[in-house]
């Protein structure tokens, strides 16, 4: 049982991981965030239920397709919900992003309709031993593939090209204009890798939930916080969070039922913020006075 709960706890956790990664990148470059990764991360699942199933297109087609409207998805939220008001020094993307993914998670739920599907392959009904428990392939594939992803992410900030405009962007923004840098290009970049982001978990997630309008309400929600606990400004820090959100959540479920899930884990961490209110993987800074 706790085997089997560990492995859903990693799988989840490396769901969390990803969305959280999304709201890292932004925040980074543009100290904004997209509160509606959640709903990006339900519009992957819904349109790579769409082309594979209702259309009949081959997975890895449709899950290209999927990507790149995602990527289009998160280039128009930079450009019409955030940039207009963080150009005039306003917060109120905030509220912005927030309708955005109010408006298409009701969009999606006039077009693809308000009951649940489900969304199944081969991983996902396809079971294997693991040290004793019986799990599904898709639920040992899922943290791979979320580790695989960080790695990469890791890999494109620090030896690539990219990754050195990113960090340019991150360090000094004013500077990278100076160098030449389209520094709102950079953060319209951003917004897209994070609502790929968003959209590979829930194309991973999908065959083991069912696949409708809300479902991502509350994974973005989760997600947001595992981003605080972390320490928003770290990846290492943010993914870490999000395998021990997961696992917690996991666990508490076992042993305690779904009914406590929320309430138990939320209160852990209010706790550990209360504790490390910078995230549980970044050290306080030293104000010089």
């Amino acid at each position: 049982m706790l085997t089997a709960a560990i492995i859903t706890g990693l799988g989840l956790g490396s769901m969390y991981a990803l969305l959280a990664l999304g709201f890292h990148i932004t925040y980074i470059v543009s100290k904004t965030v997209n509160f509606s990764q959640g709903s990006a991360m339900m519009l992957g699942a819904v349109l790579a239920y769409s082309f594979c199933i209702t259309w009949g297109m081959p997975y890895w087609g449709a899950f290209c397709v999927t990507l790149l409207l995602s990527a289009l998805y998160g280039l128009a939220i930079e450009r019409f919900l955030v940039r207009p008001f963080a150009n005039k020094g306003s917060d109120a993307w905030l509220m912005a992003t927030v309708a955005g993914g109010i408006l298409i998670d009701n969009a999606v739920l006039f077009t693809f309709g308000k009951e649940p599907r489900q969304f199944s392959n081969e991983f996902a009904t396809t079971s294997v031993d693991l040290f004793g428990s019986g799990v599904y392939a898709l639920q040992v594939m899922i943290p791979v593939v979320g580790v695989i992803i960080a790695l990469l992410l890791a890999m494109l900030v620090r030896r690539t090209r990219l990754g050195k405009v990113l960090l340019a962007c991150v360090q000094n923004p004013d500077s990278a204009r100076l160098m030449g840098i389209n520094v709102s290009r950079v953060v319209a970049v951003s917004f897209a890798m994070s609502t790929v982001l968003a959209a590979i978990a829930g194309i991973l997630i999908a065959p083991l939930f069912a696949v409708h309008s809300d479902m991502g309400t509350l994974f973005g929600l989760k997600a947001f916080a595992v981003a605080i606990l972390g320490g928003i400004t770290s990846a290492s820090g943010v993914f870490s969070a999000g395998l021990i959100f997961g696992l917690a959540e996991a666990i508490v479920t076992v042993y305690f039922g779904s009914a406590f899930t929320q309430i138990i884990t939320f209160s852990l961490v209010i706790l550990a913020l209360a504790v490390k209110p910078n995230g549980l993987f970044v050290k306080g800074q030293e104000v010089k006075v």
